[in-house]
């Protein structure tokens, strides 16, 4: 690019990114601009291109043949851990590692098509506490069909937050946004919850490292998906801690955005944590709900912000580490105490899938099937003894689930929780969830992705 284009291409960026912060290292000038993708790849609704393949969360794969055995496919090794879910779209595997690159693989070969670095990620010893080393991308990307841009969200030395709009087609960078939580101090800030693309813009929430240590305040953070115009945000409103980190990001049910939120740091003054929040498009906070027992939750880090919230039956359902189960009208969300309905279920970790109004719950003593009623009453039908602990799917005729910390990938049958196959695939990060297209199972690993066949 001409010297003149260049410094052109630069003024704009920086204009359109409000003093954002340096990403650190570019990928490359070209990259810089912010002009849009000309051409998107086509989704059809076999594609999984957001965290459990849409925006209800529901982890259900579209026309996925029936399932009679497992193997191996094919394994592509990459330069860090995988920990958000892969995405597939038009025989494309998109992942981002936790060295802060994002690839594209053929999904019948695992064959690299494209790659991009986005920066350094942040070594753990520059970290004030945590468990991911180095810290990347920890979050599940999303595709917008409209611009052809793939999002990711990458942590970079100086515990910087930028996200990151890619050409899908070509990898080529063509939106660089400085995305800072409004509250805080940023680098005691991780990024694990799915980012969530909605009506032109990308949704990103923030709760802390590991160990709940420094000044985190969760908070969601909206960027335009052109790269320009003003950046909304919602924080928490307490002192400290209230992360959004399940992994499954925003559950959108009704045009609204429902975040489940971790412990706050007050006992005493209710802060608006340990609660299910909606909010608008706009980052309004539209409604909120939190148990009556949220001071203790708070005291004994037992709150709900560990599960993603699910839809099903005409109902939002939640777990949260405390083990009960709590069922909530979409319309009214019900403040303190307010619940439908409660009961001891299990402590959710991740993010479930629905199938009308059957819960498959991401408990972390293994995976639960809940059927809720159409008053919201909560009915517990099968809890697996499988060793499973990450976040299930759907599709042919099965519960996909995986043991991270086994290397194992399971398929339950959905009426009874009984194991139906198991193939081992090597160590996952925690929370792992595959992902469910082209008649394979995509799976984020400690090294790369693999790929699965249900044959």
């Amino acid at each position: 690019m001409k010297r003149l284009a260049w410094v052109m291409a630069v003024v704009v960026m920086l204009a359109a990114c409000d003093k954002a912060p340096d990403p650190g290292p570019a990928p490359s000038p070209q990259s810089l601009s912010p002009t849009l993708a000309h051409s998107a790849l086509p989704v059809s609704s076999g594609d999984w291109p957001t965290y459990h393949h849409d925006n209800g969360r529901t982890g259900m794969a579209v026309g996925f043949p029936a399932v009679t055995g497992l193997s191996m496919s094919w394994r592509a090794k990459l330069d860090g851990a995988v920990y958000g879910q892969p995405l597939a779209i038009a025989g494309v595997v998109f992942a981002g590692t936790e060295h802060d690159t994002v690839y594209a693989l053929d999904a019948r070969t695992g064959k690299e098509r494209w790659s991009v670095h986005l920066g350094t990620p942040v070594p753990r010893s520059d970290l004030p506490c945590g468990n991911i080393n180095p810290l990347g991308i920890t979050s599940t990307m999303a595709y917008d069909p409209v611009t052809g841009l793939l999002f990711a969200l990458a942590e970079t030395t100086g515990g910087r937050h930028t996200l990151y709009g890619i050409d899908a087609a070509t990898g080529t960078v063509r939106v660089v946004r400085g995305a800072e939580p409004p509250h805080g101090d940023p680098i005691a800030h991780q990024q694990r919850s799915a980012l969530t693309v909605l009506d032109g813009r990308v949704y990103i929430a923030y709760g802390g490292l590991a160990g709940d240590c420094a000044r985190y305040i969760g908070s969601v953070v909206a960027v335009p998906t052109s790269g320009a115009g003003p950046i909304l945000s919602y924080a928490v409103p307490t002192p400290r801690e209230g992360g959004i980190w399940a992994p499954g990001g925003a559950t959108v049910s009704h045009g609204r955005l429902l975040y489940a939120v971790g412990n706050g740091e007050s006992t005493s003054r209710y802060d608006g944590s340990d609660s299910v929040l909606a909010l608008t498009a706009d980052l309004g906070l539209a409604d909120r709900f939190s148990p009556s027992t949220w001071a203790a939750d708070n005291e004994r880090d037992l709150d709900l912000g560990s599960m993603t919230p699910a839809v099903a039956g005409g109902h939002v359902f939640v777990a949260g580490k405390r083990g009960i189960g709590y069922t909530l009208r979409p319309d009214k969300l019900g403040g303190i105490g307010g619940e439908v309905a409660q009961k001891p279920v299990c402590a959710g970790f991740g993010g479930a899938a629905v199938d009308g109004d059957i819960v498959y719950v991401p408990c972390d003593d293994g995976t639960a099937a809940v059927r809720i009623g159409s008053a919201g009453q909560i009915d517990v039908l099968w809890h697996t003894t499988a060793p499973v602990a990450g976040s299930p799917v759907l599709g042919g005729g099965g519960v996909w689930v995986v043991d991270y910390d086994g290397g194992m990938l399971y398929v339950l049958n959905p009426a009874t929780g009984a194991v139906s196959h198991q193939l081992s695939v090597g160590a996952m990060p925690h929370f792992a969830s595959p992902t469910l297209a082209d008649g394979r199972a995509y799976i984020g690993t400690m090294t790369g992705v693999v790929a699965v066949v249900g044959r």
